[in-house]
């Protein structure tokens, strides 16, 4: 993994994932992203969804910390998502039914859901295997510091060492502006756009290393 490295001028350390990173990280994703599936689905699911990055080989992830040693942003991604969810499945299956009691009981039309968030690989581009990023997400007090930036520089620079030949990943395409001008600004290319089954439209970027 990359080394921690520091970034004087806005006084923030760059870290890989460690297990006792991932209370702050669901925090800030439940901070980040209030109105997703994800957080629906609660703390719980979130701490297993955080935690599968680090139990299997292909998985990999980033922390920023400010100067007070708070996780302020984060990163996750598989450097090869096929087989990974089949597998975090066999693994975790019980504990991924567990955390995801309290939503099915107050939303039992999202069990269907709730299985494809699991298995989710993205919506995989044609052409070569591609790393897939998952979840990028920075404390809403931290944004405009360049701290996303920062998380996917090193989330790619990861992907490369490991061999990857691109990366690939889904966001939002309506009300979403901010990200998708993001992802273009550094680098990715907008390769298709597509209907969930929910009618969400999705846009799938790329990057080619």
């Amino acid at each position: 993994m990359i080394a921690p490295g520091a970034n004087r001028q806005a006084r923030t350390n760059l870290e890989a994932l460690e297990r006792h990173h991932i209370e702050d990280v669901v925090r800030i994703h439940l901070q980040g992203f209030p109105s997703f599936f994800l957080t629906f689905l609660g703390p719980r699911f979130l701490r297993e969804f955080y935690s599968s990055f680090l139990a299997d080989p292909v998985g990999m992830g980033f922390v920023v910390r400010d100067s007070a040693g708070q996780v302020i942003g984060a990163v996750v991604g598989s450097i090869d998502p096929r087989g990974y969810f089949t597998r975090l499945l066999k693994r975790r299956w019980w504990a991924f039914c567990l955390a995801s009691v309290s939503a099915m009981a107050r939303r039992p039309s999202c069990v269907p859901r709730l299985f494809r968030a699991v298995c989710y690989r993205g919506e995989a581009p044609s052409g070569p295997v591609r790393a897939l990023l998952s979840s990028i997400v920075v404390s809403p007090a931290a944004q405009g510091r360049g701290i996303g930036k920062m998380l996917l520089g090193a989330w790619i620079t990861e992907a490369r060492r490991r061999g990857a030949s691109g990366c690939y990943l889904t966001t939002d395409a309506e009300g979403n502006d901010a990200v998708n001008s993001f992802y273009q600004k550094t680098g990715w290319r907008l390769e298709s756009s597509y209907l969930t089954r929910e009618g969400r439209r999705m846009n799938r970027y790329v990057l080619d290393l």
